[in-house]
């Protein structure tokens, strides 16, 4: 696996040079996300078109994880699949669990070349067996449904990201963008001169805040921590307030 760093100083966006100098002939498959967890970084329609063209040149795979599409707030969603050239390179995976809040459902689905689908029919049945009845039902429900209580989540998620965030730009040694979708903060803590692993424990054994360190996520997260604000406004305030109160014990 070769990892291709996000960069703040682009709203968690990568680099199109860098991601060009990474690809080998030796590279499979390319993975991304967007909206991405743990940033809430969006690729632009330009970043979308610079994986199709380095995808067709070396006729690699992609494999677009989107679960997060309907959680945006700037700007739009663009989808490599939107891109007819690319549908038989491109494996699109999403679900229910964030635009649906049915998480412990497990339903999602892949929209990929029928030859591949197969292969990963064949997994799946080995390794999940069969989704609940019930809960398909629901899924098609919640799929032919308005969408008004969807647009309504987003709305509310809105009004805690730019709470968190400005309440995150409040603590000293603490940084933080707004994420452009999903429901993650992903501040900087390198001003703090803590390690955030050790950041991660520390708060919650200290504050009973649960974050997790950015390095969860791969080492180019080090020197950030990432915060769920799929919570209340109120619990969120809470855990801000208990957070200040413990760094000032340090």
């Amino acid at each position: 696996m070769v990892p291709l760093p996000l960069l703040e100083e682009k709203d968690f966006r990568f680099d199109p040079e860098q991601f060009r100098s990474l690809i080998t002939d030796r590279t499979k498959l390319i993975i991304i996300n967007t909206p991405a967890n743990p940033t809430g970084g969006i690729l632009t329609k330009e970043d979308i078109r610079v994986v199709a063209e380095v995808a067709k040149e070396k006729n690699i795979l992609v494999l677009t994880d989107e679960v997060y599409k309907n959680i945006i707030y700037e700007g739009e969603h663009h989808s490599l699949y939107s891109i007819p050239e690319m549908r038989n390179q491109t494996i699109l995976l999403d679900g229910f669990s964030k635009t649906y809040a049915m998480t412990g459902w497990r339903l999602g689905w892949g929209v990929m070349p029928a030859d591949l689908a197969k292969k990963v029919e064949r997994l799946m049945i080995n390794s999940n067996s069969c989704t609940a009845t019930f809960s398909q039902y629901a899924a098609i429900a919640a799929l032919k449904g308005p969408m008004a209580e969807v647009n309504a989540m987003v709305e509310k998620f809105r009004k805690r990201r730019d709470y968190i965030v400005d309440g995150l730009n409040k603590i000293p040694g603490f940084s933080c963008i707004k994420p452009g979708g999903a429901f993650y903060a992903f501040p900087n803590i390198k001003k703090l001169g803590i390690d955030s692993q050790k950041l991660e424990s520390y708060l919650l054994n200290e504050a009973g805040v649960a974050i997790l360190s950015g390095t969860a996520f791969g080492k180019y997260g080090a020197g950030y921590i990432r915060f769920s604000y799929a919570n209340s406004i109120e619990n969120i305030g809470l855990g801000l307030e208990k957070i200040k109160l413990a760094l000032a014990r340090l």
